[in-house]
């Protein structure tokens, strides 16, 4: 029997700034995309993925995430009265995952091709990794701007691309979380956690194969449109 896929923590905290007036009045993963919200698309990934255990956290405008995920009894993670960034919103949450290793995924982006949640499941060797990261060359993730976020060997190994072209990270990952007990911080970024594992030299990145758009400014919604039309 196939074992059962690790918990998965949905980002869903955020302020959504670049938005603008857009999230005014309602909170980034709700707005839609191809006629539903963005979290709705990201809990069709875990869905399609057989991922049973989910735990979403909130911080800006709560109430109407918490309303949304309701019916599906999805467990949330509050943060009060400031956000914690990823690396704090997921040591937060541990409690209620109850899980290690656990799959994270943001819910500011649309996926086309291959389920990623379920590409990360399968190349997972936690032998070998600590973390895996999905990544697209720049080029081809569309909505980003900016440089890349790694380098990658042939192996798959990460290091920090420091100004040269390497892939961007897209928001999903499988990561060990023992190394969270070690940031004493209370809100921090999971750049921090990637860091020491890069210099373990066991953060391991992984090519989605299919598109994926960023969703993290109001442009963002029609270049999702297109991406996602037939």
């Amino acid at each position: 029997m196939r074992p059962a896929p690790p918990p998965l923590m949905l980002f869903a905290a955020g302020l959504g700034t670049r938005m603008g007036a857009l999230t005014a009045t309602r909170p980034k993963p709700l707005i839609e995309v191809a006629g539903k919200p963005l979290i709705d698309h990201a809990l069709s990934l875990c869905d399609g993925a057989g991922i049973t255990r989910i735990v979403a956290n909130t911080h800006y405008l709560p109430d109407q995430i918490e309303r949304h995920l309701a019916p599906r009894r999805i467990p949330i993670s509050r943060e009060e009265p400031r956000i914690l960034e990823t690396g704090g919103g997921l040591k937060r949450a541990l409690p209620l995952l109850d899980g290690n290793p656990v799959l994270t995924l943001n819910t500011d982006a649309v996926w086309t091709g291959d389920n990623p949640l379920t590409q990360l499941l399968t190349a997972w060797d936690g032998a070998r990794m600590d973390g895996l990261l999905l990544l697209l060359p720049p080029g081809k993730a569309t909505g980003h701007t900016g440089t890349g976020d790694f380098l990658m060997d042939a192996t798959g190994r990460l290091t920090r691309a420091k100004g040269a072209a390497g892939p961007v990270y897209l928001g999903a990952q499988i990561i060990r979380t023992e190394g969270l007990a070690d940031i004493e911080d209370e809100a921090f970024s999971l750049n921090l956690l990637w860091d020491r594992l890069i210099a373990k030299g066991r953060l391991h990145g992984l090519m989605h194969n299919g598109g994926w758009c960023d969703v993290g400014r109001p442009e963002g919604i029609s270049l999702a449109d297109s991406l996602l039309s037939p």
